[in-house]
């Protein structure tokens, strides 16, 4: 990992502390995934969030991170 890699690893936990942070090297497989530490609810499955997120950069992860948000945001009690 480079420190630039590491740098945007820490902007994401500073702005998506819900979910731990990994990077594997596995063929076939997205480099970088986001995993949340708590379960969702039925009603936001249901409105598309997941409990994994896996993407192959960093920032197309930051992107997938922030439209999960909004699918979260939508579905707040």
């Amino acid at each position: 990992m480079t420190e630039y890699e590491r740098r945007l690893i820490d902007l994401l936990i500073s702005a998506h502390p819900a979910w731990r942070y990994e990077h594997l090297h596995l063929p076939g497989l997205p480099r970088w995934w986001a995993i949340r530490y708590k379960p969702l609810r039925p009603d936001q499955r249901v409105a598309g969030a997941r409990d994994m997120l896996g993407r192959t950069t960093l920032h197309r992860l930051a992107d997938a991170l922030a439209h999960h948000d909004e699918i979260l945001h939508r579905t707040r009690p």
